[in-house]
């Protein structure tokens, strides 16, 4: 997690004394003092119309907070080169077609998108991995975690070929319900030892580590269209955790909404290639 100092202590001087008055006589303003909101007032202020944010899992979402450029972002890098730009519908989706086959990428880069993303943990640490992006994560350090935690729907069974995967498995309806049952109750466990670590003074930063992988964490990430496309690739793939893979399809749906053309080529040309891997 990205953290920043916090606490230090400092000198007082005219210059942060919200009552000293400069030598004119005129009084300075004291600073605003920005108090954190409690959780469910900070997930209001990220509320967004519909278009802009996915649900994922059980309490995930994934929200596109800010979009530079597009196809014809594309279409103009890749022209500038003889100082030429739009030459038409056809002719520029033509282009971006061609630039996708032949694996021309530095044309894609010209685009960015930046995401709001709420994930367990664990999901947000398969994410980082990816180093194409620029990542912020919220602090457990400055906030209290709150009790939200993912449960999934369905228990899956150890793939026996592959060691990083899983399988559907011969599970039971009462075997699900009982996996449910055992996770929900690991939850309300370390949740309730956390709560009593910070009734007793523990310091927030200590008291988190008793905390699963399956708590929810946020996070903003911004990727150009070319690293953008590298992440869906590889975590729509038949290998990637299904709980990432979630994720990876709302970033494509976004991606597809935003850049239309683009995205055309690359299902043809880069995830058709793929699938016949």
């Amino acid at each position: 997690m990205n953290e920043a100092r916090s606490g230090q202590q400092v000198s007082k001087t005219e210059e942060d004394d919200p009552t000293a008055t400069k030598p004119d006589g005129v009084e300075r303003r004291a600073p605003a003092t920005v108090q954190p909101l409690p959780a469910t007032e900070r997930e209001a202020d990220f509320a967004q119309p519909e278009a802009d944010l996915i649900h994922v899992l059980d309490r995930g979402f994934v929200r596109l907070v800010d979009f530079l450029g597009g196809d014809m972002a594309v279409v103009e890098a890749a022209r500038v080169s003889f100082g030429q730009g739009s030459k038409g519908e056809e002719r520029d989706r033509r282009l971006i077609d061609y630039l996708m086959r032949h694996e021309h990428g530095t044309p894609f880069e010209m685009a960015v998108f930046k995401f709001h993303v709420k994930a367990p943990v664990f999901v947000a640490r398969q994410w980082f991995r990816h180093r194409v992006g620029s990542y912020n994560e919220i602090s457990y350090r400055y906030v209290e975690v709150t009790d939200e935690f993912y449960v999934p729907d369905r228990l899956r069974a150890q793939d026996t070929k592959n060691k990083q995967s899983s399988v559907r498995g011969a599970f039971t309806e009462e075997e699900h319900a009982r996996g449910r049952a055992l996770i929900e109750e690991a939850y309300r466990a370390c949740y309730a030892r956390y709560q009593e670590l910070l009734a007793m003074g523990v310091a927030r930063e200590l008291a988190r580590i008793v905390l699963p992988v399956g708590m929810y964490t946020q996070f903003y990430v911004a990727y150009n269209a070319r690293s953008l496309m590298n992440f869906i690739r590889l975590r729509t793939g038949e290998g990637a955790q299904s709980e990432i893979r979630l994720y990876a399809e709302a970033l494509a749906e976004f991606f597809r909404r935003r850049m239309p053309w683009t995205y055309e080529a690359f299902a043809r040309y880069v995830l058709a290639r793929s699938d016949k891997a």
